[in-house]
């Protein structure tokens, strides 16, 4: 059985200044662009069955730079819509919302672009995809490549968890890999967060 590689995309400005990206399409940066090619030689040998990716540019930039030309685009993997909450720090948040937590406390509704998402809907978009992928693992490794918070709630749910379990894995860092496999027939986390 392959393992589900989940990729988190590059950097860019607002991952770098703290700001929640979840439907505004921010570019990658430099930087970003770089850490996205310097995947390439850690995914060239692997078997890949399939490769999804969010359809926001930072993260079909790098599957390309990562040599993931035939990513098909999922907006099952799209990043938690944080609604009012879009474009902010968790600092700018905590300033009106003493105590704030994302995975307690959710988002505030936004505008009709970004009119927020609770916790369970992203779980449920979650499921779907592992609903997809499972299939596709007899034939080899099937690469995701997605958002932050999106890539947390995917790996709790590929283990069974409640999606709030989320809060327990540390935020991947732009650029990063994690493998997700199975161990005597239960799901595990092989690596998480590898540059």
């Amino acid at each position: 059985m392959g393992e589900l590689i989940v990729i988190r995309h590059g950097q860019t400005e607002w991952s770098l200044s703290g700001q929640h990206a979840g439907r505004t399409d921010v570019p990658l940066t430099k930087a970003g662009e770089e850490s996205a090619r310097s995947l390439a030689p850690r995914l060239a040998g692997r078997r890949l069955a399939a490769v999804f990716s969010s359809p926001l540019s930072r993260a079909l930039r790098t599957a390309e730079l990562a040599g993931l030309t035939d990513a098909k685009p999922d907006p099952d993997l799209l990043e938690w819509d944080y609604g009012g909450y879009e474009g902010l720090t968790a600092e700018q948040i905590r300033a009106s919302r003493p105590g704030w937590d994302l995975w307690r406390d959710g988002v505030a509704p936004g505008d009709t672009g970004h009119p927020g998402e609770r916790l369970d809907e992203v779980a449920a978009r979650t499921d779907a995809v592992l609903d997809r992928i499972r299939p596709l693992l007899s034939e080899g490794d099937v690469a995701v490549v997605a958002h932050g918070h999106l890539a947390r709630v995917l790996t709790v749910r590929w283990l069974g968890l409640d999606p709030s379990a989320s809060r327990l894995l540390g935020h991947p860092h732009p650029g990063t890999l994690s493998f997700l496999s199975s161990e005597d027939g239960r799901p595990c986390i092989s690596a998480w967060n590898v540059p």
